[in-house]
């Protein structure tokens, strides 16, 4: 287990160093990346879609470039949006990394671009260790899926900058409880924002993209919390034998994240390490852009 630990730590912290360095190339180029986290289900992809119509209408160059592990229906249907987007498949592996985005990134990020959308893919647990090199990371969730969430997945949401709940159209009658979820929320990641938004009715669509626009002009991201000061607050307590393997977050700084399991069905056995730095040479990995007719 020890040796585990301490190939996950070396991958993470490779992973960093790329990260840091795709964040400068990005902020060279005056481009401000969101890294949007969610499970699948949460309607992030077309609250994208919606996000990226209104920024082409208020004249803000966006692009977006969206992870899945099968099918090319999420680019199709943000493209409808006008803005450039890219498809990246990635064959199986659960989450994104820093040297894939790098890679398809070059050469194909339009010049003048301000605004770059990275839909993960939808998993909680694993997209939530790694940093893209983004400069806000967003976590979104649905009413569909339980007041809890935030606790039950307190790195994606405890590194969040910005959460965003979704499907809000429908809350009463999913049952959902709006207090206990924002009390989850703040237990987790303490003064970070909750934006309400419905991709149906068009609710804070614009307030979302303000957001984002806010902080391209220079605007400090919420500073969330590390998570080994909420999991002490809270006490979570493995014992002496449980591993903490470091997550990092947009602000460079190692949050330690716990191993409850994954929600995408893989079946692992004691050795295995859940992480790999994959470069463009990665067999599995395809990308495939697509644009409006």
């Amino acid at each position: 287990m020890c040796r585990s630990v301490e190939v996950l730590q070396a991958v993470l912290a490779k992973n960093d160093g790329l990260a840091a360095e795709l964040r400068a190339r990005m902020a060279g180029r005056g481009v401000t990346a969101v890294n949007l986290l969610s499970s699948p289900g949460s309607g992030k992809t077309a609250l994208l879609e919606l996000v990226l119509r209104r920024a082409g209408e208020r004249g803000t160059a966006s692009a977006a470039l969206t992870a899945d592990l099968a099918t090319e229906n999420d680019a199709v249907r943000l493209a409808r949006s006008g803005a450039p987007v890219k498809q990246v498949l990635t064959g199986g592996l659960c989450h994104l990394e820093a040297a894939q985005l790098s890679a398809h990134l070059d050469g194909w990020l339009p010049d003048g671009t301000r605004l770059l959308f990275v839909e993960n893919v939808g998993n909680l647990v694993c997209p939530a260790s790694y940093d893209l090199g983004e400069t806000l990371r967003v976590a979104l969730m649905s009413v569909t899926e339980g007041e809890d969430k935030p606790l039950k997945y307190p790195t994606a949401f405890g590194a969040a900058n910005l959460v965003v709940l979704t499907k809000t159209d429908i809350a009463e009658a999913a049952g959902f409880d709006e207090a206990a979820f924002t009390a989850s929320v703040e237990r987790i990641n303490p003064g970070v924002e909750v934006l309400r938004t419905s991709a149906r009715t068009g609710l804070g669509v614009d307030a979302l993209l303000d957001r984002v626009l806010a902080v391209a002009d220079g605007a400090a991201p919420h500073r969330p919390l590390l998570a080994a000061d909420h999991l002490a607050r809270h006490g979570h307590d493995h014992g002496p034998d449980h591993a903490h393997a470091p997550v990092h977050g947009p602000s460079h700084e190692q949050r330690p994240d716990h191993d409850h399991g994954h929600d995408h069905g893989h079946d692992h056995g004691p050795d295995h390490v859940h992480a790999s730095v994959h470069g463009p040479s990665r067999e599995h990995t395809t990308a495939h852009e697509h644009t409006t007719a």
